[in-house]
C-alpha cells in the first residue's frame, strides 16, 4: 500500500494539466491495440490510449461539482493542442468500464472538445477503496479552485481514513497545522453559513472568526447582508463567554484528542491528579453502561 506522501508525489505527476497547466515533456507517443479488455491499450503497456466512451466517472468520486466555464476553457485547449497529460484509471467488473481516480476534469473536457481517444494510465494493481478515495482527495486538494470548505471536509476525510490528527495531516501534507484547524473549525457552522462560504459571499477568514461564536449565538437565518472579517470577529467577541479566573491545563493525546482541565482558582498538580482519577472513574462507567459521545 502506498503512503500518502507517495500518493501525492503521483498526483503532482498528473495534476498539472487538470488544473489548466501544460508540460511538453508529459506528452506520451501512444497508439491503440485492440483486445478484449484493453481496447485502445499497448500491450504490456501502464500508458496507452483508449475510446472515450470506455471510461466512467468514479461514482464514488468526493467532488462532485465542476466549474463549467472552466472545463470549457480546458476544452478549447484540448482541441487546438490534444491532451499532454494521461488520466488514470482503473479497471471496474461491476461497471465493465474503465473508472477514472484522477483526471475527471479532463476527461469532462475531452468529451466537451469531441475527442474520441484518451491518454490514459492503467492502474493495474487492485487498489482499495480506501486507497483510491486518498488519491482523489489529495488531487482535489491541489487544485486551484478549491473551495474552502471543499478543502476542509477532505482534511477531515483524510484525518479519518489515516488515523490523524490534525499535526499529522500537516506534516504528511506538508503545511502548516494553523492551516488545518482553521480549516477545520468552518465545519462547524451552521450549513447555510458554510454554502455561503464557498459561494464568495462570505470570505473564509470571516468563517473561522463566527467559528469561535457559541452556536446558540450564531444567526439562525442567512442575512442579506454580507459577513466582513471585522463583523466575524466583532460577533466571536461579543458573543464569546468571558473567561473565569483560575487556572486551566490541557493534556494532549496522540490519538488527536485533548483533555481540559480547569479550576476557577489556583491548584497543584495533585489536585489535577485527583480530578483526572475521578473523571476517569465516570468514563469507565459510562463505558460499561454502554453510553455514546
Amino acid at each position: 500500500m502506498k503512503t500518502t506522501r507517495q500518493q501525492l508525489k503521483d498526483v503532482l505527476n498528473n495534476v498539472e494539466e487538470s488544473i489548466g497547466g501544460r508540460r511538453e515533456e508529459s506528452r506520451h507517443n501512444l497508439s491503440p491495440v485492440p483486445t478484449v479488455r484493453d481496447i485502445g491499450r499497448r500491450a504490456n503497456r501502464t500508458l496507452g490510449q483508449i475510446d472515450i466512451d470506455r471510461i466512467l466517472p468514479d461514482p464514488d468520486q468526493p467532488r462532485t461539482e465542476f466549474d463549467d466555464e472552466a472545463i470549457q476553457q480546458l476544452a478549447a485547449s484540448l482541441r487546438d493542442r490534444g491532451q499532454l497529460s494521461p488520466i488514470r484509471v482503473r479497471w471496474s467488473e461491476r461497471h465493465n468500464s474503465w473508472l477514472i481516480i484522477s483526471g475527471e476534469r479532463r476527461w469532462r473536457a475531452a468529451k466537451r472538445a469531441g475527442l474520441k481517444m484518451m491518454n490514459c494510465h492503467f492502474q493495474e494493481q487492485t487498489m482499495s477503496p480506501t486507497e483510491v478515495l486518498e488519491e482523489q482527495l489529495i488531487e482535489n486538494l491541489l487544485r486551484q479552485d478549491l473551495r474552502p470548505v471543499e478543502e476542509a471536509e477532505s482534511y477531515q476525510k483524510l484525518m479519518q481514513i489515516n488515523d490523524w490528527n490534525g499535526k499529522q495531516l500537516a506534516e504528511a501534507l506538508n503545511i502548516s497545522p494553523t492551516r488545518v484547524s482553521r480549516a477545520l473549525s468552518l465545519l462547524k457552522l451552521p450549513h447555510e453559513m458554510r454554502v455561503r462560504i464557498d459561494s464568495g459571499e462570505m470570505s473564509a477568514r470571516a468563517g473561522y472568526e463566527l467559528s469561535r461564536t457559541p452556536s446558540s449565538e450564531l444567526p439562525k437565518q442567512p442575512t442579506a447582508e454580507r459577513i466582513t472579517i471585522q463583523s466575524a470577529a466583532k460577533m466571536a467577541r461579543s458573543k464569546s463567554p468571558r473567561k473565569e479566573r483560575g487556572v486551566q491545563q490541557t493534556f494532549y493525546a496522540d490519538n488527536g484528542w485533548q483533555v481540559v482541565v480547569r479550576c476557577p482558582r489556583r491548584g497543584t498538580y495533585v489536585e489535577v491528579e485527583q480530578a483526572l482519577a475521578v473523571a476517569l472513574e465516570e468514563v469507565k462507567l459510562r463505558i460499561q453502561n454502554r453510553v455514546s459521545l
